[in-house]
């Protein structure tokens, strides 16, 4: 008994001494965040991490040199997700496949009830593009229909980001997800 004891307790001090007095990454899990430093390349960071299955606010409180905040997410198609989070004052916006890996991030620019954030299928000249894109629109009141300041399409093949052409884009002002409305 006091052979196993002096084991675990070698284990933990050698564990100790490998983080500089914390606890070693082997020994406690790092979350994704774990490795961002604001003016650092996040994206960079972010791509090829996991994320935890914690909760949000655990992970909000744990980085709250980030200003980290869970802005949502959503489901794409081919098992993808799509999950949005303020980091160091920006938004980033992460492509995560079923596993819960990164597989791309994008700095989203900012977006207002002027200019709101979209989500959802556009049109070019009339005709549906296929798939989901993700946009900054131009809000003109009264039209269904909004042109984009700036746009990408989600490529679910790939699982990466894919900047567009914004001539003739027209997107659903129903696709618009920000509470700061465009209405």
């Amino acid at each position: 008994m006091k052979v196993l004891r002096s084991l675990l307790l070698g284990f933990f001090g050698l564990s100790m001494l490998a983080g500089n007095g914390q606890l070693s990454p082997n020994v406690s899990a790092a979350d994704l965040f774990s490795k961002i430093q604001c003016g650092a390349d996040i994206p960079k960071a972010l791509i090829g991490g996991v994320m935890s299955n914690e909760r949000s606010a655990s992970i909000e409180a744990r980085h709250k040199a980030l200003g980290l905040k869970d802005l949502g997410g959503s489901e794409l198609a081919g098992n993808l997700f799509l999950s949005s989070w303020r980091i160091c004052g920006n938004e980033y916006l992460m492509i995560m496949d079923k596993k819960s890996v990164v597989r791309d991030v994008l700095q989203f620019p900012p977006h207002s009830k002027a200019s709101p954030e979209f989500i959802g299928s556009c049109r070019v000249n009339g005709k549906k593009i296929p798939g989901e894109m993700v946009a900054v629109l131009n809000n003109q009141a009264g039209a269904e229909n909004l042109s984009a300041k700036v746009a990408w399409k989600i490529d679910t093949s790939k699982a990466k980001f894919v900047k567009s052409e914004i001539e003739g884009l027209q997107c659903p002002r129903s696709g618009i997800i920000t509470a700061d409305g465009g209405n």
